[in-house]
């Protein structure tokens, strides 16, 4: 039975378990925050672990689902904490952008009515897998549910990479670095650096070179099915791979960094009424123009 499957069933049995998760040992704040909102949680359904430093081993936990409280860093926290054993989340923003946290702590107790009415969409998003390869020996595995990313550290120079798809050179890059993105992180650094926004439950990579040296080249969608890798001909000393803003590995030259789509799966609960396109206008400012009013 999937994870999805038993979050369903034990709301029909009505007797739903969750586990809290939050950054409480970097943000203080999260305690607070949970202290005063475990009531509202408690009466409505069954808390049976709570962790704000992510410490426990959640690979056998007894839990239908999380409540994360914190902002997407948190979820980004959880979702690496669970590792091969995905549960649904909802996130509860007790950030500043939340784009995935998309909860906030005075919708709470209404959002988990609305989860127990079956008001709510566990969607399902990509998840990407990095292995860096040295000599043909793997040295380094990380899931990721953002982007992976190849950046350059002092002393700062242009790199040379290498993207080869299926393994088919398909172009060389002459660049400050470079992400891969899932639909997820397509609104995260991707985003910053010109690639595209990405409906999140597309199963597509974002290719996005930074800074590329050359004006014709562009960010490239292509399908999830394949098999990426990126080899930096002209490393420095600090170049290295960095998943979901954590450093994965430092790279030599013609190390190959191989992304491909990952077996588990980010299930992300959507309450009924906080879709896609709000959360874009809302949270990134995503409105045409300076007077959009909602329409009445």
């Amino acid at each position: 039975m999937t994870d999805i499957s038993k979050l369903h069933q034990a709301i029909q049995n009505g007797n739903l378990n969750v586990i809290l998760l939050g950054s409480g040992d970097r943000r203080p704040n999260i305690l607070i925050e949970a202290q005063a909102m475990r009531d509202a949680i408690k009466n409505v359904v069954e808390i049976v672990a709570e962790d704000y430093a992510y410490q426990l081993d959640l690979s056998n936990t007894s839990a239908d689902m999380a409540i994360v409280l914190g902002g997407d860093g948190s979820i980004l926290r959880a979702v690496r904490q669970m590792g091969y054993r995905q549960l649904p989340i909802l996130g509860v923003n007790l950030g500043k952008l939340g784009f995935l946290a998309d909860v906030q702590p005075n919708q709470l107790a209404i959002s988990l009515q609305k989860l127990l009415a079956g008001q709510f969409q566990v969607i399902p998003h990509l998840m990407a897998i990095c292995q860096v390869f040295r000599n043909g020996e793997m040295v380094s595995e990380q899931l990721g549910l953002n982007e992976i990313a190849v950046l350059n550290g002092p002393p700062f120079h242009m790199l040379s990479i290498e993207l080869h798809v299926d393994s088919e050179l398909a172009t060389m890059y002459s660049c400050d670095g470079i992400i891969v993105s899932t639909p997820i992180g397509s609104t995260a650094h991707n985003l910053s650096a010109g690639g595209p926004i990405l409906r999140k439950n597309l199963q597509a990579f974002v290719i996005s070179p930074i800074n590329p040296h050359t004006l014709t080249v562009r960010p490239v969608v292509d399908t999830a099915d394949r098999i990426y890798e990126l080899v930096v001909t002209n490393p420095g000393e600090t170049t290295m791979v960095v998943c979901d803003g954590q450093s994965l590995s430092t790279l030599e030259a013609n190390d190959r960094v191989r992304i491909m789509k990952a077996e588990p799966v980010f299930q992300l609960i959507q309450i009924e009424g906080h879709g896609y396109y709000r959360t874009l206008r809302e949270k990134l400012g995503w409105r045409g123009n300076t007077s959009y009013s909602n329409p009445s």
